[in-house]
């Protein structure tokens, strides 16, 4: 089954029809780009599990979504396998070697664009190392015949889209500052029309040559030497020791519980999944859910537990083999009661009145996600990125692929905003070798020991409200999978104290949040959410409807 989201109109009040998910019974696959999508859905047919299938998809939206996929950036897996096991694969992006504290500070103190621009905006990518990792460990499919598929598309070619077409049009101003991306990307400047053939030959031959000679390839082999050239003729900071010291890293997922539902989630240096968890703790038992979703009172509730993370996210929250990150402390059931009792029912508190809490004790808007479920129980779901959109706008000179802009991630200078508003503090300070923190989080809900429920989003900070949402819709509401991911969402990130609300909600509902207080900004989309639900022998795959997003399954 196939089905392909448009656009649509959110609404406040569910419709009169509910939307309707894609169902399957033997595997689903949920992406943001059609031939990416079907690309795992043909892993899956041929034999492959839901590992193999990801792997495959995250090399094709290398190609097809050159946004946000990438070999060039990095990101994280969540994966259970069918026995009931999870684990965590952080394969995030790096440091170089040669980073330092004050890197983009110019003279006088203040913040460069560098962080976000050019060559020495990019962190080591990760992308390459994590999917092999994931591949040999957890896969069953020879590597070659998964990265196949996206050589060919890169080789050969693909159609673009309208949405594919725009994207670019609109980057030109960054990406023409770059010869190659300019050449690859923009056409000289000419620009792709929607039906137009996208061929990407650099990176197919690239491509090619991780298929046969693995990831060695990238990080000590011909891919490695082009791109530590590139970067010391254009002054960045990436070295062939630094390729080749880069390992992916496998973690303990995090786990919580939720009104009987586990939670199992991203850890460090996820800020997303102690976020999930703390948020949920706050809202259980406030019993906000019974004022109906879309009501004032549930966007009160739910902005006032973001707020109160947020605050904590700025302080606490860094690469956990750097600083000491106080997670039991952040999610201590006497602690998360005394959050919780500080919101006041009727009141938007202000964030000048909201500051990160203090522990002493020891302790015991470009990116993209995809889901993928195999028929013998084994899931596999990846939210992976170049940061911004495009990354750095830097493509990687004779090899084809854009380069991140991960830096940015960090805390430029610690105590004043990033590139998404975000206020962080030491614990992300640049180290050489260090992850930045990232709000990437992919999340699987259990129920009894079963799956319930896998999701995950891009956009930055807005990445774990989205997610959040997108679960309270289906445990707290009821809705099916797609109406839960079609629901109009919502984001409050402590600083700057606005509340970020999409189109559909009323004007009723609007006002009466501004009289509790809240500076109400409009947004015209949010994340873009690729989920499954779990419902007895069905897979029921929802796409993002903010997006060209597509889910199939057979």
């Amino acid at each position: 089954m196939r089905r392909t989201l448009v656009l649509l109109l959110f609404a406040a009040a569910m419709p009169v029809w509910a939307a309707q998910p894609v169902r399957a019974r033997h595997g689903m696959v949920v992406t943001r780009e059609r031939h990416a999508t079907g690309v795992g859905l043909k892993v899956l047919q041929a034999g492959g599990n839901a590992v193999d299938a990801a792997v495959a998809v995250g090399f094709a939206l290398a190609v097809t979504h050159p946004s946000a996929g990438n070999i060039g950036g990095g990101g994280f897996m969540l994966v259970r396998l069918a026995d009931g096991q999870t684990t965590f694969i952080d394969f995030r992006e790096r440091a170089p070697g040669a980073a330092s504290r004050n890197m983009y500070l110019d003279a006088a103190g203040k913040a460069t664009e560098d962080s976000t621009v050019g060559y020495r905006a990019s962190g080591v990518p990760g992308t390459v190392r994590g999917l092999e990792y994931a591949s040999r460990k957890y896969g069953k499919k020879p590597w070659a015949e998964l990265l196949h598929p996206a050589a060919e598309l890169a080789s050969k070619g693909f159609a673009l889209s309208y949405g594919q077409a725009q994207g670019l049009r609109s980057s030109a101003r960054g990406l023409s500052r770059f010869p190659e991306s300019n050449r690859i990307f923009l056409k000289g400047g000419k620009f792709y029309e929607p039906g137009e053939v996208l061929v990407q030959a650099d990176l197919g031959r690239t491509l090619e040559r991780i298929a046969r000679l693995g990831s060695q390839d990238f990080y000590e082999g011909e891919t490695a030497r082009l791109l530590a050239q590139d970067m010391k003729e254009h002054g960045g900071l990436i070295t062939l020791g630094d390729l080749k010291q880069y390992a992916a890293i496998e973690r303990k997922p995090m786990t919580g519980t939720y009104r009987g539902y586990t939670i199992v989630t991203s850890p460090p240096p996820s800020s997303g999944g102690v976020g999930i968890l703390q948020m949920l703790g706050v809202l259980e038992g406030t019993g906000y859910e019974k004022a109906g979703a879309g009501s004032a009172s549930v966007v009160h509730y739910m902005t006032e537990a973001m707020r109160r993370y947020f605050a904590e996210r700025s302080e606490h929250l860094g690469d956990p083999d750097f600083v000491k990150v106080p997670l039991s402390s952040l999610l201590d059931p006497n602690y998360i009661r005394k959050l919780r009792a500080s919101i006041d029912p009727e009141r938007a508190t202000p964030s000048r009145e909201i500051h990160a809490a203090k522990f002493n004790g020891r302790e015991s808007n470009e990116t993209t996600h995809y889901s993928v479920a195999d028929g013998d129980g084994n899931i596999a779901i990846v939210t992976y990125t170049l940061n911004g959109g495009y990354g750095s706008k830097v493509t990687a000179t004779g090899l084809g692929f854009l380069l991140n802009n991960e830096m940015d991630d960090f805390a430029p200078k610690p105590g004043e905003a990033n590139m998404y508003g975000l206020i962080q503090g030491e614990a992300n300070a640049i180290q050489p070798r260090k992850t930045p923190l990232s709000s990437m989080v992919p999340t699987i809900v259990m129920k009894d020991g079963k799956p319930l429920l896998a999701l995950g989003s891009p956009g930055g900070p807005t990445i774990i409200n989205s997610v959040l949402e997108v679960i309270v819709n289906v445990l707290d509401f009821g809705m099916n999978v797609q109406d839960a991911v079609n629901w109009p969402r919502f984001h409050h990130q402590w600083l700057p104290d606005e509340l970020r609300m999409e189109p559909g909600y009323s004007p009723d509902t609007v006002a009466l949040l501004e009289k509790r207080g809240y500076t109400v900004k409009r947004v015209n989309a949010q994340g873009e959410v690729a989920a499954i639900r779990f419902n007895n022998e069905w897979l029921e795959g929802a796409a993002d409807p903010r997006t060209e997003g597509t889910a199939e399954g057979h």
